[in-house]
């Protein structure tokens, strides 16, 4: 299956601004066997001053911008297409949450796929009391770690409500627990600290997800979002799953990865400064649709 995908993302400023540095995290990975990604077209208006691309250590693609003269906005324009795999069927290889807690205090692994990293805290992630209760309420120590992950991942999609006004970016996963209502990236970032507190390492995945219309609807170009999910480690036989606990499902072909962090300050899809003496508005709008 071959997904075009068509990205905006624009800031307006309130006063014109300058000196400015962004790192654009919008590009999909490649990943054997899942996705690859084909063609794509990454543009910057105005015209950056400097560009460069990167990998960083989680081996996200990254690209740095620098504008040096004044300007009023600043969009960013990704056009791409990604072949996707179907996910391969697999059986649950993984072990109880006491031999994975065995298995990563062996590991003298340090590489980025490391499950090391994954454990906590974060730069935008500390452990909560109310949701290490919640994670342990739900923890069955019989079952294996992936039924586990699945099992709190359901659980907090039935227990949270998708609301796209009650959170904002910087809002932390505490207070969108306590709200019971957010978005992606803190239905993700409360999954991430509820299995954290069981012992079982999770990562934070930014990319695209297809949505559907409405049964007997069109599907409106733009309308699609940047969307977030989780990373588990599930043992050396089983490897990592992900889940979706917006959607309480586990990742399948509607899914496509931007990038693996430990939290969402490792892969916000634009990070940086600028000088200017105003405030901004910032929209977003992608479109995510089969052409192959």
């Amino acid at each position: 299956m071959i997904y075009s995908i068509r990205l905006t993302i624009t800031h307006l400023y309130n006063q014109p601004a300058a000196n400015s540095r962004h790192l654009i995290r919008v590009l999909p990975k490649t990943i054997a066997n899942r996705q690859h990604l084909t063609t794509h077209l990454l543009q910057v208006f105005p015209e950056p001053d400097a560009r460069s691309e990167t990998v960083d250590f989680f081996e996200t693609t990254s690209m740095a911008c620098a504008h040096t003269d004044f300007h009023a906005e600043m969009s960013i324009r990704l056009a791409c297409h990604v072949e996707v795999f179907p996910p391969a069927p697999w059986l649950d290889l993984s072990p109880d949450v006491e031999q994975l807690c065995r298995e990563w205090q062996a590991s003298c692994d340090l590489s980025a796929r490391s499950p090391v990293h994954f454990l906590g805290p974060s730069p935008r992630l500390q452990p909560d009391p109310a949701i290490t209760g919640f994670a342990r309420d739900l923890f069955d120590p019989s079952q294996s770690t992936a039924a586990n992950v699945i099992r709190l991942g359901q659980a907090l999609h039935d227990l949270m409500t998708f609301d796209a006004t009650a959170t904002h970016v910087d809002t932390e996963a505490p207070e969108a627990f306590a709200l019971r209502r957010g978005v992606c990236q803190d239905f993700s970032h409360i999954m991430i600290l509820a299995l954290q507190a069981l012992g079982i390492p999770a990562a934070y995945v930014s990319g695209y997800l297809r949505t559907l219309p409405p049964e007997g609807g069109i599907k409106l170009e733009g309308v699609d979002a940047m969307h977030a999910w989780v990373r588990a480690w599930c043992g050396e036989d089983h490897g990592w799953i992900e889940y979706d606990p917006t959607n309480a499902t586990l990742i399948g072909s509607d899914h496509v990865v931007v990038g693996y962090g430990r939290d969402y300050s490792d892969v916000s899809p634009v990070r940086g400064h600028l000088r200017s003496s105003g405030g901004q508005k910032n929209t977003q709008a992608v479109d995510v649709a089969i052409v192959g």
